[in-house]
């Protein structure tokens, strides 16, 4: 068996659905440790301790911070370097993402009350953010763009980059998305030492305020342990993919989706929804012939064996609510009129409707971001957007007859929470009023 099957009909489906979807949040106590460990030193002694620990985890012999740092001109010149179909494709991605994200700029307002009281919301973009992009088993020039350009058109003042180059050799891919992305600021280091450095900062590397952009279980566990110095994204989860298939797409585009977050990692999540059962059973047949000739089978097959499912649901409607109780990073509706279900999918990070929209074009090239929920967060956070590179602060201009008028309010609710100085900070301009 490749993959289990499931039919929300069995007596047993319920206990079988809930062991196959379950969570684990479990955090590895020694990585942790080790983590911030290493975070705490680089506190301590900067660069010294991010050039000792680049150096024996990236196997390189640097003899300074300067040796890791990538100019403006160098991301320039990788672009410029390019194969033109690279190029090519770099810059109709970057475009779209770019297009897409404009869209989400807050815009800051404001109202006048009668009495000429000025309340509002101005948006505001963050002063730096610091992204990490991951370079040890593979490269990921898609992140670069994800993760950078909604913080470029956001008006990020500083977007630095970092990312470990193992060996000393940076994938030039990655830094010609970056030149396309706006960035200017690359530094080839990596790992719990490269988050430290961009939360509190170093003679290199002045700290930025969030950090974005994923990363291993160091990574992971160092931003966690730097939250609350800085702001960071979030803590990502493996990678899933959820189908709700109603049996008219060919089978083989099917077993290919669920493959193409297979591919990512042992413990990535792949199910397929289908009320079909002939179906689900072309699907599987799929699954069998198609694995041997993918590169990355033995990984594909770990993860469709350990969480990967196809599930025989009695509809799509039923399937709908299935998938809401999982709330998938991404989730498929490849059906006939998919706009007539698409409202009833209320929990996934992303939404592609139709069969021709295969999750795979989300992850490079669409528009919208790839940085997404996972491990059911879905049910209460967002992708990755432009809003998450600026702030909102709250405007007040209180005319003298709203201070009148909300004085008397304030101070009700003051003195009942015995906080005596805020009754009488606004009592004080409410008596210079009524003398007048």
């Amino acid at each position: 068996m490749i993959i289990r099957r499931l039919n929300t009909k069995d007596a047993d489906f319920a206990a079988k659905f809930s062991e196959l979807v379950a969570v684990d949040s479990s955090v590895d106590p020694e990585i942790t440790r080790r983590a911030e460990a290493i975070v705490e030193d680089v506190r301590k002694r900067g660069d010294e301790a991010v050039l000792e620990y680049t150096n024996r985890f990236d196997h390189m012999d640097a003899k300074s911070m300067e040796e890791f740092r990538l100019t403006e001109e160098d991301l320039k010149k990788a672009l410029e370097a390019l194969p033109e179909d690279q190029k090519q494709a770099l810059k109709t991605a970057a475009q779209r993402i770019r297009s897409f994200h404009e869209h989400e700029i807050g815009q800051s307002w404001s109202i006048t009350e009668k009495d000429g009281t000025k309340l509002g919301i101005r948006y505001i973009p963050l002063d730096s953010v610091g992204l990490y992009v991951p370079g040890g088993k593979a490269a990921y020039p898609s992140s670069v763009l994800m993760n950078a350009m909604p913080a470029h058109v956001a008006g990020v003042g500083r977007i630095v980059m970092v990312v470990p180059t193992p060996g000393g050799k940076p994938n030039q891919l990655v830094l010609a998305a970056a030149a396309l992305a706006g960035v200017k600021e690359c530094y080839t280091i990596g790992g719990a030492q490269a988050v430290a450095a961009m939360a509190y900062g170093t003679k290199t590397i002045p700290a930025v305020d969030k950090i974005v952009g994923p990363g291993n279980a160091y990574v992971a566990a160092a931003k966690r342990y730097v939250f609350g110095t800085v702001g960071i994204d979030m803590i990502a989860g493996p990678s899933e993919i959820l189908v709700i298939c109603d049996g008219k797409t060919n089978p083989d585009w099917i077993a290919m989706d669920l493959f193409s977050q297979a591919e990512h990692d042992e413990l990535a999540q792949a199910i397929l929804l289908t009320p079909d059962a002939e179906f689900a059973d072309k699907v599987e047949e799929s699954i069998k012939r198609q694995l041997p000739n993918m590169s990355r089978k033995e990984i594909i097959e770990a993860s469709l064996k350990n969480r990967g499912a196809i599930i025989v649901t009695d509809s799509i409607d039923e399937a709908c609510r299935v998938a809401d109780t999982i709330a998938p990073e991404h989730l498929e509706l490849s059906v006939e009129e998919p706009e007539k279900y698409a409202d009833k999918i209320h929990h996934a990070g992303a939404l592609f409707l139709g069969a021709y929209t295969c999750e795979a074009l989300g992850d490079y090239c669409a528009g919208p971001n790839h940085v997404l929920p996972t491990s059911r967060t879905a049910r209460y956070s967002s992708p990755l957007g432009v809003w998450d590179f600026q702030k909102r602060m709250s405007v007040l201009q209180v005319s003298k007859e709203g201070a009148e008028k909300l004085g008397h309010v304030a101070d009700v609710l003051a003195r009942g929470e015995f906080l005596t100085a805020h009754s009488a900070s606004s009592m004080y301009r409410v008596s210079e009023l009524e003398k007048k």
